[in-house]
């Protein structure tokens, strides 16, 4: 069979012929920055690495419509890593983008929502390298609206699916390596509808979404020797580092009754609060929505009370 025609893999994300080629299924339109008019909020795009092409659009509130106070006083920093299984979707989606104007606007934040590598053009650790390179430089400060708006000392990170997990592993990272500037702090974490796995079933694990993992992860991570227990998928495997490591103060763990990660993610939380990790984990579960159901009826009930629980977590409640 032709090469070009073949399938290495198949699934309602993506395609991967024998010849390398990808053909992604959705999560591909772009949308430019600028400023929103519905919110006021400014973005804009900066690229971090040239060589790699990985940049960040950066999203900073309406500080006139806020008061002078709100001019004058720095803003925390909210690295925002987007969702799509690692495989799909952009900083520059039109859904994050909506995402991150709703969130920077109404938590008072300088949102750096990174635009790191896809799989499996790029497979991991391509998305974790890019992801610690977009912390540093947001750290670092080394943008005029990060200087002038941002405080190094109230990092948080935030992220969805596949983009929780890069939150879970860049705060392990964190806790595990030097390489982050002096006197930077990460504040806090959230971790909504994360995309975690593990060899052995858990209870209410849906086995039509372990099948897809199982095929996902080597494409994702070919050079995975572990499978499924690879400790970046399953944080909780032998070998996994400690949970004690987590270099944040407050984790927010979030799912929905009715997403497909909600046993992994549950397993995550009763994990990190039973590890002696000494920061304060908190677990939020939403009624009636299915995975990142936030981002697709951001104006329904229960997505607008998830907003409010991640402005307060923000704003250090």
């Amino acid at each position: 069979m032709d090469p070009a025609t073949k399938l290495r893999f198949d699934s309602p994300l993506l395609r991967v012929y024998e010849d390398g080629r990808v053909e992604r299924l959705f999560g591909t339109e772009t949308t430019p920055p600028g400023v929103d008019a519905a919110t006021g909020v400014t973005s804009k795009d900066v690229v971090i690495d040239a060589a790699t092409g990985v940049f960040a659009r950066l999203y900073v509130p309406d500080l006139v419509a806020a008061g002078s106070d709100s001019q004058r006083k720095k803003l925390p920093i909210l690295v925002y890593f987007h969702g799509g299984g690692l495989v799909l979707d952009s900083a520059a989606s039109p859904t994050y983008h909506r995402y991150l104007n709703s969130v920077a606007s109404k938590a008072g934040v300088l949102a750096v929502s990174v635009n790191y590598r896809l799989a499996p053009e790029h497979p991991l650790p391509a998305a974790y390298d890019d992801s610690w390179a977009a912390l540093s430089w947001a750290a670092s400060r080394d943008d005029p609206w990060l200087s002038e708006h941002g405080d190094a000392g109230r990092i948080l990170l935030a992220g969805d699916s596949g983009g929780a997990n890069i939150v879970h592993n860049i705060a392990i990272m964190a806790g595990t390596r030097d390489g982050l500037p002096p006197g930077v702090r990460i504040e806090g974490a959230i971790i909504f509808h994360p995309m975690f796995g593990g060899k052995e079933p858990i209870d209410g694990e849906a086995m039509d979404m372990r099948a897809i993992t199982e095929k996902l992860w080597p494409i994702v991570c070919p050079e995975s020797a572990d499978g499924l227990d690879d400790p970046r998928l399953n944080p909780m495997a032998r070998g996994a580092p400690s949970l004690q490591k987590l270099a944040c103060r407050r984790l927010l763990v979030c799912s929905a009754d009715g997403d497909f990660a909600l046993p992994r993610a549950a397993a995550y939380y009763q994990a990190v609060k039973a590890s002696g990790w000494p920061g304060r984990v908190e677990w939020l579960e939403s009624k009636g929505g299915e995975h990142v159901f936030f981002l697709s009826k951001p104006e329904c009930d229960e997505a607008l009370q998830l907003m409010d629980r991640v402005v307060a977590f923000l704003a250090g409640n």
